[in-house]
């Protein structure tokens, strides 16, 4: 997945976890969620599939340290389902190249 598409679904995500979760204003992070999409920008930028490389989920090198891969999956398992009112062409795109990386 291009590395743009990717960095903007997956702040979409993490801006939907941290205000349902975190009770920041819709388009705000928390410093906590300002730390974790950093650190997403970095592993991404630094990933050596470049725009070639499948979702973190379907990749078998995973280069997230143990905490941060527990905090991604914590945001996509709350936001994956709620994401789809907000963007549903979008999920339903993630969705569909997710499964198509699978088989």
């Amino acid at each position: 997945m291009e590395k743009e598409k990717e960095l903007r679904v997956v702040t979409l995500m993490i801006k939907k976890y941290c205000n349902g979760n975190h009770g920041t204003k819709k388009g705000e992070l928390c410093d906590e969620c300002s730390e974790l999409l950093k650190y997403v920008e970095f592993r991404r930028e630094k990933c050596p599939f470049g725009d070639g490389k499948p979702f973190c989920s379907n990749c078998r090198i995973h280069c997230y340290k143990p905490q941060m891969r527990e905090k991604i999956r914590e945001v996509m398992r709350y936001s994956g389902p709620r994401i789809v009112l907000d963007h549903p062409v979008l999920a339903t795109r993630h969705l569909i190249e997710s499964k198509k990386e699978k088989t």
